[in-house]
């Protein structure tokens, strides 16, 4: 499985569709998309696991994301402000 997603990741372009956001506007793509990563991370990094499946999601939301939200968002989150649940 994780050779599966070894190659997703090497292959991927750009953000592929998802029917969760059949729209033409992403943001909500994005901002589930960092969450996700963020997420993912944090799971995997308190069971002592290898992160790198989490790759997937941020490349989602580098794809998506305007850089400047990505930016706020981390520093909401140094800050504690970010309105998200990780």
């Amino acid at each position: 499985m994780a050779d599966v997603i070894e190659d997703k990741i090497k292959n991927y372009r750009t953000a592929p569709f998802d029917s969760r956001f059949p729209n033409t506007n992403q943001t909500r793509n994005c901002f589930q998309n960092y969450l996700d990563f963020h997420r993912c991370n944090k799971a995997l990094s308190s069971k002592g696991q290898d992160s790198s499946p989490c790759e997937w999601y941020q490349r989602v939301y580098k794809s998506l994301c305007p850089m400047s939200w990505v930016e706020k968002w981390d520093g909401q989150i140094e800050d504690g402000s970010f309105p998200g649940k990780i």
